[in-house]
C-alpha cells in the first residue's frame, strides 16, 4: 500500500529530511520518498496507517499536509 501526502512549508533539503526521518519513525511505514520540488512524500506501507497519524507526524516536524491520497 502506498500513499501520497501533499506537504506545505518544505523550502529546503533539510526540510524534506524532516519530514522524511518523521514519516520513517512510525510503525508501519517501510518507505518514504520525498519530492522537494512536488512538495510531496510517498509512504509505502507494510500495513494500514491512518491518514492522521502520517498527518501528524509531519504536523509535529512544523509543516502543513494539504492532503493524503492512495497511490
Amino acid at each position: 500500500m502506498k500513499k501520497i501526502l501533499h506537504v506545505e512549508g518544505m523550502m529546503c533539503p533539510n526540510c524534506a529530511k524532516h519530514v522524511k526521518e518523521a514519516l520513517e519513525k512510525l510503525s508501519g511505514v517501510t518507505a518514504v520518498d520525498v519530492q522537494l520540488a512536488a512538495k510531496t512524500a510517498a509512504v509505502t506501507l507494510s500495513s494500514d496507517v491512518a491518514d492522521g497519524v502520517l498527518t501528524q507526524a509531519v504536523v509535529d516536524e512544523g509543516y502543513k499536509v494539504l492532503s493524503v491520497e492512495a497511490a
